[in-house]
């Protein structure tokens, strides 16, 4: 299934999902829609990065759990860039053509968080997992395809493109504002290996150790909520 294919699924599971808690749980559960902007890099000894920026649109619910804890859940679409060193192996000196390529991966996101209220409506704590859908690490320009990346002799920018599709996030954070808007701040860290697929592409050259990087996220988000 393509990326388009399944954020459509996804965004429609959730929703027949929303409506149906607005109908049972209409005392205490929140629509909101939220956006943001942060900061995006990988965590990697394979390569030399530059961190980028992110931007997320995000539909979410909260809702009342137990006590002071509520749920929060729903489905965000992010775009996040990244710089990764190159050389162009048209410049013999390396010396006035090396830089960072630049990068872009596009994503979806499924969020299940708890929220602990420290005041209510007003001040909380949250964390959870996240599953995150992603597509491929694209090359902002095709004129850097041939670069080749530090600390390498043959892989080429374009050869690390298709990285892998599916990861588990975990993520921490707080909000603070009013009954219905909020400003928050969250960390989000990529438990599973983002460049775990390059290792079974036998065509490209291969670091001493296996391929490795984490995504690490921080966003500055606003939420509205209905």
């Amino acid at each position: 299934m393509s990326l388009k294919k399944l954020l459509f699924v996804t965004l429609t599971i959730l929703f027949f999902q929303i409506i149906s808690a607005q109908k049972n749980y209409q005392e205490f559960n929140y629509l909101g829609i939220s956006g943001g902007i942060g900061f995006f890099d990988i965590e990697t000894d394979n390569f030399l990065t530059e961190q980028g920026s992110s931007y997320i649109f995000a539909f979410t619910t909260r809702g009342m759990f137990y006590n002071n804890f509520d749920l929060i859940y729903g489905i965000s679409f992010v775009q996040n860039g990244v710089g990764i060193f190159g050389n162009n192996p048209g410049d013999p000196s390396n010396n006035f053509q090396s830089q960072y390529v630049n990068y872009t991966i596009q994503a979806a996101q499924i969020t299940l968080l708890a929220s602990y209220n420290i005041v209510r409506n007003h001040l909380s704590l949250e964390a959870g997992p996240i599953l995150n859908v992603n597509g491929r690490l694209k090359l902002d320009s095709n004129n850097f395809k041939d670069f080749i990346l530090e600390g390498y002799e043959t892989l080429k920018a374009e050869d690390i493109q298709n990285v892998s599709k599916v990861h588990f996030f975990l993520a921490g954070g707080i909000t603070a504002g009013i009954e219905n808007f909020r400003l928050g701040a969250q960390y989000q860290y990529g438990v599973t290996n983002l460049f775990n697929r390059l290792n079974d592409i036998d065509e490209i050259e291969k670091p001493e150790e296996e391929y490795d990087g984490h995504v690490s996220t921080v966003l500055l988000t606003a939420v509205i909520y209905f």
